[in-house]
């Protein structure tokens, strides 16, 4: 059995342009996707999605195949399944099915 997969970790940003600009200059990383209010930038092993205020809390995100048949879960803008959960210290934790529909 293999161990779960981290997918990303998000953190806010008041500037999606300005952050992204800063983790380029400071790592060795790639934009695999950018716009106005969100940017992913994958490193060696995880990605970094950043986000404006108010758009996602800030989290962590976990690949779990089951997503779609938990009650209340949605669907991103890209087609991926997720659902928000609390962990007992109420960080959030985003589980993602990476498999579009």
């Amino acid at each position: 059995m293999s161990l779960t997969f981290i997918d990303h970790l998000a953190l806010e940003s008041s500037d999606i342009n300005r952050s992204v600009r800063w983790y380029k200059k400071q790592f060795n990383c790639e934009i695999k996707y950018q716009d106005s209010s969100w940017a992913l930038i994958r490193f060696d092993n995880i990605s970094l999605a950043l986000v404006t205020p108010g758009e996602h809390p800030p989290h962590f995100a976990i690949v779990d195949e089951n997503v779609r048949r938990l009650r209340g879960h949605k669907v991103h803008r890209d087609g991926i399944a997720y659902k928000y959960e609390p962990d007992p210290d109420l960080n959030v934790i985003e589980k993602i099915d990476r498999r579009s529909s």
